[in-house]
């Protein structure tokens, strides 16, 4: 019998980060997710290897 469920990922996510934002940001992330086809961890994800790209 097959396996069943989601394929396992190449580079599976182990960590988890917990970050608590005002409303007016979560909003703000939750139209920029919504406008461009995104959800709101690919958002951040993306954001945060940006930033940290353009400081190293």
């Amino acid at each position: 019998m097959a396996d069943m469920g989601r394929p396992k990922s190449e580079h599976p996510k182990k960590k988890i980060l917990s970050v608590r934002v005002d409303d007016s940001l979560y909003q703000r992330i939750c139209a920029y997710a919504e406008r461009h086809g995104m959800n709101v961890t690919e958002v951040v994800l993306q954001a945060l290897e940006k930033y940290i790209s353009k400081r190293e």
